[in-house]
């Protein structure tokens, strides 16, 4: 009987979900141990203000979404633990960020080109057309063969 396995004391039918949870579980560890292998101060030389803290909000809100996690597993109602306040602080300059850059990508008023269109846009006054044909008596008129 040792070598039977280890005794399951789940339901089977969360075998599945156990199963998926487990394979992101360990990808979750994978992603972790590749940004603890890096030097964070390499990482940060690296990246202008606006993704340094993209990247420092990310891995806070990672880090305390798996403290609600765990605090679930824990059976925590994590809604009732101070994680929910910090998850919320962080969701605010998460969005402040998202600002920031949408304001980036954000279409600019070329000014100069701006009053160039307004200009040629408004009507000329009489006076100013009838000197332009003053000058080129020519422009405008068109000659009829028959």
């Amino acid at each position: 009987m040792a070598d039977d396995g280890p005794m399951e004391d789940y339901p089977t039918e969360i075998e599945e979900n156990l199963n998926d949870f487990e394979s992101s579980l360990s990808s979750v560890q994978n992603m972790v141990q590749t940004l603890v292998s890096v030097s964070r101060s390499d990482n940060l030389l690296q990246l202008d203000p606006l993704e340094r803290a993209k990247l420092d909000l990310m891995s806070a809100y990672a880090l305390n979404s798996m403290f609600w996690m765990y605090l679930v597993t824990q059976g925590v109602n994590p809604k009732d633990h101070a994680i929910k306040q910090e998850l919320d602080r962080i969701r605010t300059y998460m969005n402040k960020v998202k600002e920031i850059t949408d304001k980036r990508k954000a279409a600019r008023l070329d000014k100069d080109a701006a009053s160039r269109f307004v200009r040629n846009a408004l009507w000329e006054p009489e006076d100013k057309k009838r000197e332009d044909t003053a000058e080129h008596p020519q422009r405008g008129k068109h000659i009829r063969f028959s």
